[in-house]
């Protein structure tokens, strides 16, 4: 048995903040304790964390590696994109296993195996997506489930590639009711949305400046009331993936306060980018271009006073990184072509932790956010997302005070520009362990493809 003891840091959980040790056996946490208990603590290693917060590492609960769309693929393959995902601090992601129109939810889950299998640096889950829904399909989900995958995504956007209609959504949320699983919802009215693509097409407004327009809030605002209203009707829980909107929030707000099931998600780039950046010249904006689309600043407040008062509950990425050069370049005639995605899995802790210093979030709402929440809205708390005896030894050693500037010239994520670029931001992951092996110390990668493990997880932790 292999033993481990981080000793010196201020462990940070979403419940408490304590000055303590931490001994790791093998793979798993086996005690943490007040230094005058854990200096009787005998170890082969001794990790210092003096002036370092011990967290949780992070759970990312939205990426989507090697994802296929508008003829390209994002760039980000599970052994690039896991191996940035650490570089952040992140130790656990969730991915999206995608039905083929056509095909079986299986083939969507093997095809996703046979990509991430021996390549994942850490551990990692899937979702799957619900592209077609049949007789078939509900009941492989309740299959699914079974084997650990416990979450289904839909979308009432992209007529023709993923969307499916409202009678598709109640049936699919009926059977989640059922059998546990949780619906995730990108909830933006597609129908409406093609008719203004359409139209900004035929009046020869092809810019990536369009896309922020089309899609407008409203859009956004109805299909999550639509989709609300649908979840209740079905008795199942509803998850709104990427919410942007001040017009959003306030439906899953009233929901919620109205008792209802009912979760939100948002992402750092509608936290701390806008609408704006859409605009940048030389079709720079097209770096910007992902579904729901940046909104005005003005309604970022929004997002941070429901992440404050738990109406919005995760932080996520949908981490979906396009090229500028030769894939975000395929729209340069048309906006509606242009790949929609913004990479961010290597930034997502340390921007939320400029917000902590910001003083907009507390320490302990940081760690919730990123890693206890998402853990426990996707069934793996508290195997992942706290730092308790039993759980996996996923910590990571964080410096609250360094300095960095984000750039692509320094990431590790697989794509040609940084969203958050020239960006400073305050602190950093310095020493990341997955299940007890380091797997990068203060800019040492010591990862290795293949080492990180597929998990089974739970139903949602909140319903439970």
């Amino acid at each position: 048995m292999s033993r481990t003891v981080i000793r010196g840091g201020l462990v940070i959980t979403a419940t408490e903040e304590v000055r303590a040790d931490v001994l790791i056996e093998d793979e798993t946490i086996a005690a943490v304790a007040t230094p005058n208990v854990a200096q009787e603590w005998t170890a082969d290693t001794v990790l210092d964390a003096t002036d370092r917060y011990v967290i949780p590492g992070g759970v990312d609960a939205h990426t989507h590696m090697e994802m296929p769309f508008g003829g390209t693929f994002a760039a980000d393959t599970f052994e690039t994109g896991t191996r940035a995902a650490v570089f952040g601090g992140t130790t656990t992601i969730i991915d999206f296993a995608i039905q083929p129109v056509g095909g079986t939810l299986r083939e969507g889950v093997e095809a996703w195996h046979a990509k991430a299998d021996d390549q994942c640096a850490i551990d990692y889950g899937f979702h799957g997506i619900l592209s077609d829904v049949g007789d078939g399909v509900l009941k492989e989900m309740d299959a699914l489930v079974g084997e650990g995958i416990t979450s289904f995504k839909m979308f009432m956007a992209y007529p023709g590639v993923f969307y499916s209609d409202d009678g598709q959504i109640l049936r699919a949320m009926q059977q989640a009711g059922d059998n546990g699983a949780l619906i995730m919802m990108h909830a933006e009215n597609g129908i409406a949305i093609d008719v203004l693509v359409r139209q900004a097409l035929e009046a020869g407004r092809t810019g990536p400046e369009q896309h922020g327009r089309v899609r407008h809030p409203l859009l956004e605002a109805e299909a999550t009331h639509r989709a609300i209203k649908l979840s209740t009707v079905a008795g199942s829980p509803l998850y709104v993936v990427h919410v942007s909107a001040t017009e959003s929030v306030a439906e899953i707000t009233r929901a919620r306060h109205d008792g209802l099931n009912v979760f939100g998600e948002t992402c750092p780039q509608y936290l701390f980018l806008s609408v704006d950046e859409l605009d940048a010249p030389e079709f720079e904006g097209a770096k910007y271009v992902c579904s729901t689309p940046l909104r005005p600043a003005e309604h970022q407040e929004s997002l941070w006073r429901a992440l404050r008062t738990d109406d919005l509950s995760v932080v996520s990425t949908d981490h979906c990184p396009f090229c500028f050069a030769g894939q975000k370049e395929l729209g340069r005639e048309d906006f509606s072509k242009i790949p929609n995605g913004i990479p961010g899995v290597e930034n997502r802790l340390d921007l939320l932790h400029d917000a902590v210093v910001a003083g907009r979030i507390s320490r302990r709402r940081w760690v919730e956010l990123a890693s206890t929440a998402p853990a426990r809205m996707f069934g793996l708390h508290p195997r992942k997302g706290t730092i308790a005896p039993g759980a996996d030894a996923d910590i990571v050693l964080y410096d609250p005070s360094a300095q960095q500037i984000l750039s692509a010239e320094t990431h590790h994520m697989n794509v040609d520009y940084n969203a958050y670029e020239g960006r400073w931001v305050t602190g950093r992951a310095r020493t990341v362990l997955s299940r007890g092996e380091v797997v990068v110390d203060d800019g040492d990668y010591r990862g290795r493809p293949g080492r990180g493990r597929f998990l089974r997880r739970e139903t949602c932790g909140y319903l439970t």
